[in-house]
């Protein structure tokens, strides 16, 4: 793939398209894209990867984050790539807004083609981004471009945000294009949706501090975070007991690169998981929110994969959906692109209405926005994060522990 010229909008969209069927036939979200550089040289093609063998492998494994982290490793290796202003991703479905804070946060251009009404960036066609908060709405109404879809059908639109890169000779898409690009997304939506929500419901578990410390599982948090299951609080009430565990990978966080945020998360028993820092001179985009979840996904997903009934059985009942627990971030959202992916690989991981019972599963410990904007910046979200997961982020409320941090 990796020497293939497409200088037509039409050409490129349709090797999306081609990627979101090999995605339709994994059994994940039918999502596709590529990037290319300003010759229009593709320089890789993926799709979604949320989904691997029937099990949920990465929930922020979406094309366009994948294609960012992929740009920023051969970098890191050493390979001569032009300026992230200089890259067009381009992709069969709207990105949603942990796709678009990535985009953002790295400066790149994004060519659009198919719609998505519940959680794109641009849900409403206006291409007036008024989801985003305002420092960005600019950034994004220069770089994000929905390149007109010529026709009468339901699927033909107007050219509308940034005019595609020059490079591109033709810059429409045919309907037939479009369409596939839709339709592979809505055969696979509802089916990936019950496949992120078939977790055990919270009576169901049970706690993994009662499991011997040779356990499988327990090797297997230990491995992952050596500290695991050494810190416990009431359920969803994290305490100044977390505060070491948050300082020493908010340290380390700024040795990678960040600006010192960890994220911590918690069983719905209180037992600490996981405690992570972001790798941000690794990758622009991997934060320490993104770290921990893809992190616990991926724990999940080795235990499982290839287990017998019994050790799957096992998995499921120990480890729990992260919806039941609590995150803990050190450091509350803010407004910039990186702070706007965390908020949507967030609604990612939920990818679905949080439990009534825990309506404070997303908690912070130092607030970087009053409490009023940051509501506001998660009620302006596309309708999934607005109306569905319902984004709230909270304030923790143990006073010693945001003293700790302070």
């Amino acid at each position: 793939m990796a020497h293939k010229k497409t200088i037509d909008v039409q050409a490129a969209v349709a090797i999306a398209a081609a990627e979101a069927i090999a995605a339709k036939t994994q059994g994940t979200f039918g999502v596709g894209g590529l990037m290319l550089d300003q010759h229009g040289n593709v320089l890789q093609s993926l799709h979604n990867n949320v989904i691997k063998d029937g099990l949920v492998f990465d929930p922020t494994a979406h094309g366009e984050r994948q294609l960012i982290d992929w740009y920023y490793a051969e970098r890191a290796k050493g390979r001569e790539l032009p300026a992230p202003q200089d890259i067009t991703i381009v992709t069969s479905l709207d990105p949603c807004c942990m796709c678009s804070g990535a985009i953002l946060a790295g400066g790149f251009n994004v060519v659009v083609a198919a719609p998505d009404q519940a959680s794109g960036i641009n849900y409403d066609n206006s291409a007036a981004f008024k989801v985003l908060p305002e420092a960005l709405r600019a950034q994004a109404g220069d770089s994000f471009s929905y390149p007109a879809i010529l026709g009468s059908s339901l699927y033909a639109r107007a050219a509308t945000g940034a005019a595609p890169k020059s490079f591109f000779i033709g810059k429409t898409i045919s309907e037939p294009t479009q369409a596939l690009c839709s339709l592979v997304f809505e055969a696979t939506s509802a089916d990936v949706m019950a496949m992120l929500n078939n977790d055990l419901p919270q009576p169901a578990l049970k706690d993994p501090a009662t499991l011997p410390a040779d356990h499988a599982i327990v090797r297997a948090l230990k491995q992952q975070y050596p500290d695991a299951l050494t810190y416990r609080c009431a359920p969803h009430q994290p305490n100044a007991g977390l505060a070491p565990f948050l300082l020493q990978a908010m340290a380390r966080d700024r040795e990678h690169g960040g600006a010192g945020d960890a994220v911590a998360l918690l069983d719905s028993f209180g037992n600490l998981l996981l405690c992570m820092a972001g790798r941000m001179t690794q990758s622009g985009i991997r934060s320490a929110f993104m770290e921990t979840t893809r992190a616990y996904a991926q724990l999940r997903y080795k235990l499982l994969n290839g287990a017998s009934a019994a050790q799957q059985d096992d998995v499921r009942h120990y480890l729990g959906h992260p919806k039941d627990g609590t995150f803990v971030f050190a450091k509350g959202p803010d407004a910039s692109a990186v702070s706007y992916m965390n908020l949507g690989a967030y609604g990612s991981t939920m990818e679905g209405p949080l439990p009534l019972e825990n309506p404070t599963q997303f908690q912070y410990v130092l607030p970087s926005l009053p409490p009023a904007e940051l509501a506001a910046l998660c009620a302006a979200m596309p309708p999934l994060y607005r109306n569905i997961i319902r984004i709230q982020p909270t304030q923790v409320a143990d006073v010693a522990l945001v003293n700790a941090l302070s």
